[in-house]
């Protein structure tokens, strides 16, 4: 048996990048932080996955990441996420339980980075 590091990934979503909730927040040092530590595998971002090309973005992200442990979206409210993605991880056969959401809306970039660290210390390993 081999103890294998999970897999995961951080998903930026910054409401078009116009919102007022991200304008405390360097949305590229989110990212650095997180990818310099390497405490995940990968980082991205999406102007906003709410919309229609939000859902292709994911699709063609997600599918076939069998080998995907976890996938953080930061972003938005958690329970929002969770319906929104709903279907496009039902068409692509993406577990749901391996989504983690965390709102990151109204905070800096040091908040937003040690919220999604936070969230990724729960899931252990």
């Amino acid at each position: 048996m081999t103890d294998r590091k999970p897999k995961r990934g951080v998903l930026l979503c910054v409401c078009q990048g116009t919102c007022p909730s991200f304008q405390q927040m360097n949305v590229f040092e989110v990212l650095n932080a997180l990818r310099r530590e390497k405490i995940v595998d990968w980082v991205g971002l999406h102007p906003q996955l709410c919309a229609d090309d939000g859902d292709v973005y994911l699709g063609q992200l997600l599918s076939g990441a069998t080998d995907l442990d976890y996938l953080y979206v930061a972003g938005c409210d958690p329970t929002m996420q969770r319906k929104m993605f709903r279907s496009i991880f039902e068409q692509v056969g993406f577990a749901p339980e391996k989504h983690r959401g965390v709102d990151i809306r109204n905070m800096t970039t040091d908040q937003a980075v040690d919220a999604i660290k936070q969230l990724i210390a729960e899931e252990g390993n």
